[in-house]
This record gives C-alpha cells, structure tokens and sequence, in this order.
C-alpha cells in the first residue's frame, strides 16, 4: 500500500476522532472532575470499542443492520438514552473536586459502551472504509484500524487533558459547574440530533 493512501487514512482517522461528538465531549469533562489515568482508562476503552466496531462494520455489520430496520431503531434509541443518563450525570455535578465527593469517573466498559451507541462512531468507520478499503481486503482494514488506534487514543486523550488544565486553572466550583452543564447540554442536542435525523 503506498505512503499517500496511508497518510490520508491517518489524515482521516485524525479528524474524525479529534472533532467534537458525544465520547470526546465525555473525555473533557472526565478530565475536568477526575484524575488524567482515570480519564485514560476511559479514553482506552473507548478507543478499543471504537477499533472493533471499525473492523465489524468492516466486516459487514453496517450492511446487515440496513437489512434489519429494527435493530437500527433499537440502536439509535440505546444511544438517545445513553447519551441523556450522560447529560443528567453531567448536569447534577456541583462543581466540587473528586477529593471531596464520591462520584465515580466513566470507565473502560463505559467508554467501549459508547462509542457502539455513538453515531459518530458508525458514520465515521462506514464512511472511512467506504473511501479507503476495497470489498472485503482484511489486510487494508486491519491496515486502517491498525493506524487509528493510536490516532483514536491520542486524539480522546487530549480532549482529557485539555479538561485537566480547566480544572488546573479554572478550579472554582461555580465555574466547573457552568462548563459541565454546557457539556451536558451538547449532549442532549447530540440526542435531539440523533432523533431528528
């Protein structure tokens, strides 16, 4: 495979998995409320949900789901709910640091969970294997899925980091308040998004 097509599903990878959407949303207020490890062990799972989801629409599972109306129904509505329970957890943070409360950051689980109820995921993996594999060449889609790995990791890593300078330098518990409940927002029109489409 030459360095050109590889460079542009890097490319790719890149900004499907650094723009804003429902996991990267989770990631910066992960950072805001709890340790960095604690918002990697997230952004692990997610990242790792992500690349099996990748290679099972690879795979064909995007084309069995258009056969099965239902079960896309089912799973567009298992994301509304998902991303609302994240939104209310979000919206009821009162801004105090986790030294002092019990609340418990997302884990792993949660971030694999995610990214198979997040629409992005789907339309991210379906469009990219669409414009950058053949049919059904397993080496080009563990190729693909092989150089989004780290790019996926990296990418929902620096939204925790970009959560924990907030936190750093926007310590006061109002003000975290006001940023998760504008995070929390965003999710729910990412859930009125996902309604709608």
């Amino acid at each position: 495979m030459s360095l050109s097509i590889i460079l542009s599903m890097s490319a790719f990878a890149l900004a499907a998995s650094i723009s804003p959407g429902p996991v990267n949303l989770v990631c910066l207020s992960s950072g805001t409320r709890h340790s960095i490890y604690e918002g990697l062990v997230f952004v692990t799972g997610a990242t790792l949900g992500f690349i099996i989801l990748f290679i099972a629409i690879g795979l064909g599972l995007y084309r069995t789901l258009e056969t099965l109306p239902a079960l896309n129904i089912l799973l567009r509505w298992g994301g509304v709910i998902f991303l609302l329970y994240l939104s209310f957890k979000l919206a009821v943070f009162d801004g105090q640091l986790p030294e002092n409360q019990s609340d418990q950051a997302p884990s792993l689980i949660t971030g694999a969970m995610m990214q198979w109820l997040n629409p992005k995921a789907w339309l991210a993996s379906a469009s990219g294997i669409g414009a950058y594999t053949s049919g059904n060449d397993m080496q080009q889609l563990l190729l693909f899925a092989a150089l989004y790995l780290p790019i996926c990791w990296l990418s929902l890593g620096s939204w925790v980091y970009a959560g924990a300078l907030l936190r750093r330098y926007i310590n006061q518990p109002s003000i975290l308040k006001i940023i998760n409940r504008t995070l929390a927002a965003l999710l729910v029109l990412s859930s009125v998004y996902l309604i709608t489409e």
